[in-house]
């Protein structure tokens, strides 16, 4: 069944208003004016920012007379040749239009907001800006463009050591993460911003972190952590009367008693969170619990509820545009039919999902969104090695200024020359020491390139195994029901049935070796299971093909958990590794032995195969030797090989976790 949780619920907009009465006038130096015309556009502005001010009154109790005094103070802005007055309305109008669900006219307001600020703007304008129009993206579900401008605003909230922007750039990008399936890096975003939140003692800030460390913690199975920080986000937003971060706090502890299969609590949370969500004017909160009481009367087998809220979702889903909740809905909806029989209809409500998943998370938005964070940790290192290579520029000077001095003074001062020469030294040792960093943060930016190329690989092999698995082998077990139920209602020649009957045995062959292609592809066990059940499986699945008997043994990975681009690529080794064998040792034994034990783990594949020349190794150009050694560089690990005509093959890595 699908997951209790389809998307991180909390995405925060900067929303930072400018109160142009308090920041004082300045639009009078931007124009051509007589001081008396000077004074009256000063008035004017001045009447603005009251609108604003006055305006933001409104905002919870009256949105409508909010708007009414915003559009005032716009097309007073408009009418005076003020832009920053402008440009700050969508500050004030995203607030309210957001809560309605009107993300499509809210990220148009932003994005006008933007190239005002392109224009006359400080770098605080434009890192709020962009801050905003991520944010929009993000309520949308297109994660790539959201990252994309969280990534320029983080830059920007760095430059000028904004500590409050610096922190909402790192929440919205655990959101991203989180989405993106990545829970282990969303955590770290989140603890980033949560250790900000406390630095600046703001609770609303403490419980929008929380919410996403809590919603990680949830995904990642750690269910009592997850549950006291939500009960902590409910106790924040009662605290501070905000309705908002109460439905927070109730939603997650639905979903984590959903998780537990704890249906009775789960149910009492969403009926909560419904109940309070059409009081509030919040539909938002009300699509999610209705996707999580969906769930709850799946596991209770009640269909005809299951299906009730699962089409509430989808019309609240398709009004607030949000299409990454339409996906998991569309996906609820097919999973429900093909439990009732219905297949056509569930193939149908699949097709939906497919469709708007390609256009959210497909593997070329997963794939650009690291690309896009590589970039950003790459400009960073980039500058620090600019810079060095300044640094050592100006030690050159120095030094050179330094011998013309020595060739001088050589001969009447030999204190001087002993003084010089210690200076050269140091000089050289800090030179080296430069140099040495350089190559340091050369090698981390490989390393990073590498880390993108890897993931983007393991992203399509994982898109085409679903694909595979999900929709050509649903499709071919639909085709192999209606030919057993056309069995069942025709008469047949003995020729005939006879083939009927090798159709049918070719069909499951078909079925069979698709189903074998994509478990090679991305194997289900390590995603559902774990890596050492993976490697267990991938053993025996060798050994009943009679090809090479493997002795798969693990020391201490029965109950570790490993981040998923390191289980990933820890198997991918151990299966390339066994390849080689297969492929070139003639070997009739092998042994594969990983160990983890507190932070070091190792492999070990043995085989009693014909071995080679060990030199070989250094001239390879086979691209599976290639590619275990970018995979052991990647995870730093440090890779040993004896062999020995005749004498098998021995292969030992050693990774620091």
């Amino acid at each position: 069944m699908p997951s209790p949780i389809s998307k991180i619920r909390y995405v925060e907009p900067c929303i930072i208003a400018l109160f142009l009465g308090m920041l004082g006038f300045t639009q009078s130096t931007e124009i051509n004016s007589t001081e008396g015309q000077s004074k009256s556009l000063e008035k004017d502005s001045l009447a603005v920012a009251y609108y604003y001010e006055y305006g933001s009154k409104f905002e919870n109790s009256r949105p409508d007379s909010a708007m009414y005094y915003y559009n005032k103070a716009r097309n007073l802005s408009t009418e005076i040749g003020y832009r920053k007055g402008e440009a700050t309305y969508a500050s004030h109008a995203i607030e309210i239009l957001n809560d309605q669900g009107k993300f499509r006219e809210s990220l148009d307001l932003t994005l006008e907001a933007l190239r005002i600020y392109e224009e006359i703007g400080t770098i605080g304008d434009l890192a709020i800006a962009n801050l905003n129009v991520g944010s929009e993206w993000h309520y949308l579900s297109d994660f790539q463009s959201a990252a994309e401008y969280y990534l320029k605003a983080m830059k920007l909230a760095e430059e000028i050591g904004d500590k409050r922007l610096q922190r909402i750039t790192n929440n919205n990008l655990a959101s991203i993460f989180i989405n993106l399936k990545e829970y282990v890096k969303g955590l770290d975003y989140a603890n980033k911003s949560l250790i900000i939140a406390k630095e600046l003692k703001n609770d609303y800030a403490i419980s929008s972190s929380t919410l996403n460390i809590a919603t990680a913690q949830l995904y990642l199975k750690k269910y009592d952590d997850a549950l006291s920080n939500y009960s902590d986000i409910e106790q924040i937003g009662l605290r501070i009367n905000d309705f908002e971060v109460i439905l927070d706090g109730w939603l997650g502890m639905a979903d984590v008693y959903g998780a537990k299969k704890c249906i009775p609590r789960a149910l009492e949370y969403y009926r909560k969170v419904i109940d309070f969500s059409i009081e509030k004017l919040a539909p938002e909160y009300e699509m999610y619990a209705y996707m999580g009481i969906s769930d709850a009367y799946l596991d209770l087998e009640d269909y005809v509820e299951t299906e009730k809220y699962i089409w509430k979702g989808i019309d609240l889903a398709q009004k607030l545009g949000s299409k990454y909740e339409l996906k998991d809905l569309y996906l609820r909806a097919s999973g429900l039919k093909e439990k009732t029989r219905n297949f056509q209809k569930a193939l149908e409500y699949y097709k939906q999902y497919e469709i708007l998943k390609d256009s959210i998370i497909g593997e070329k938005s997963i794939t650009n969104i690291n690309l896009l964070e590589a970039k950003f940790d790459s400009e960073k290192k980039e500058t620090v090695i600019n810079n060095l290579e300044t640094e050592k520029k100006i030690n050159q000077l120095a030094i050179q200024q330094k011998n013309s001095l020595n060739y001088l003074l050589i001969g009447a001062i030999a204190m001087v020359v002993a003084i010089s020469f210690l200076a050269f030294r140091n000089y050289s040792h800090k030179q080296k020491l430069n140099q040495q960093r350089i190559s340091e943060l050369e090698k981390e930016k490989q390393l990073t390139a590498t880390e993108a190329v890897l993931k983007g690989e393991e992203q399509e092999r994982t898109r085409l195994a679903k694909d595979l698995h999900d929709g050509l082998g649903g499709m071919l077990s639909g085709i192999k029901y209606s030919f057993q139920t056309m069995k069942s209602n025709l008469i047949m020649k003995p020729d005939d049935q006879l083939a009927f009957d090798r159709s049918m045995d070719m069909l499951d062959s078909s079925i069979q070796e698709m189903r074998r292609v994509a478990h090679n592809m991305m194997p289900e066990s390590l995603v559902r299971f774990g890596l050492d059940t993976a490697l267990e499986d991938y053993c025996k699945g060798i050994n009943k093909s009679g090809a090479l008997q493997i002795n798969y043994q693990s020391i201490g990975l029965k109950n570790h958990y490993f981040e998923h681009t390191t289980a990933i690529t820890i198997y991918r080794i151990i299966q390339e590794l066994i390849s080689n064998t297969l492929k070139h040792a003639a070997a009739k034994n092998a042994i594969v032995q990983v160990t983890k034990s507190d932070n070091l783990l190792t492999i070990t594949v043995e085989d009693d195969g014909k071995g080679f020349d060990i030199r070989l190794l250094n001239s390879s150009k086979g691209m599976g030797w290639i590619n275990i050694k970018h995979r052991v560089d990647f995870l730093k690990g440090k890779l040993d090989v004896k062999t020995k005509a005749g004498n098998g093959t021995s292969v030992h890595i050693e990774f620091e976790m």
